[in-house]
């Protein structure tokens, strides 16, 4: 009986440790997040990044600081940079932000480089 036990335990075990462990790759999850290279390339937080901010993000009814969806207010640079993180996750890992869509190639490539070179107020 005992050993019966022991065997049901250890199969149980077993089976939870091999399908309770993976390692995720990004590129795999999400298509196209990966091969971003941001090399000599540093947008403007002014020119590039607050314009698509403007037209994609802060607009009625999302994050702006008459609605401020889910609390996050994009309007200034302050706002943005200390939300840099979460964008970068949303909106360049996950592409589940703007809700209208993912945004385009060249769009997330500017936020991107802007993020990595660590959102600089320029």
């Amino acid at each position: 009986m005992l050993n019966k036990k022991t065997s049901f335990i250890a199969a149980a075990l077993s089976i939870l440790f091999v399908t309770g462990c993976y390692y995720d790759k990004e590129e795999l999850l999400y298509p196209g997040s990966g091969n971003i290279n941001c090399s000599g390339v540093v947008p403007s937080y002014t020119a590039d990044v607050r314009p698509l901010l403007q037209t994609k993000c802060n607009t009625s009814g999302c994050h702006n600081a008459a609605s401020g969806a889910g609390s996050v207010v994009l309007e200034t640079h302050t706002q943005v940079a200390s939300k840099k993180a979460r964008i970068n996750q949303r909106c360049v890992i996950e592409k589940t932000m703007p809700p209208t869509g993912p945004l385009t190639p060249s769009e997330l490539k500017t936020l991107k480089c802007w993020i990595d070179a660590g959102a600089p107020n320029n």
